[in-house]
């Protein structure tokens, strides 16, 4: 089995920055594509920035110029540096990981983790 854990999100004022961590566990024996993933109240989950393959990078045009996502391959780990946070970027982020190991190639996700942007 695979675990993705997030950490990192929590409250903060417009303006500030948080970093958000996805740890990744298990049985693990390539890794194809790593993402965020954010799903706010009443709305629909949004990729919010992916690395595919060796290192190609995707943004949502929203969090563009702000976020940066980033993957240690050593510690099996993604982050997402936000900075000049919006209140419009409140929501549940997840990781999200495309894995291959003995069961096949498939699709994770992490228990998600809130971040709160608010005045």
């Amino acid at each position: 089995q695979v675990q993705l854990v997030e950490s990192g999100g929590g409250f903060v004022q417009p303006g500030g920055s948080l970093r958000l961590s996805c740890a990744a566990s298990g049985s693990i024996f390539s890794i194809y594509a790593m993402g965020w993933y954010r799903q706010a109240p009443g709305k629909q989950r949004e990729l919010v920035a992916s690395i595919i393959g060796s290192g190609r990078i995707n943004y949502a045009d929203s969090v563009k110029g702000r976020f940066t996502i980033s993957r240690d391959n050593a510690k099996i780990t993604m982050y997402l540096q936000m900075n000049s946070l919006e209140s419009e970027d409140t929501a549940v982020y997840y990781c999200n990981a495309d894995i291959g190991n003995r069961l096949g190639r498939n699709a994770y996700w992490g228990q998600g983790t809130q971040v709160t942007v608010s005045s």
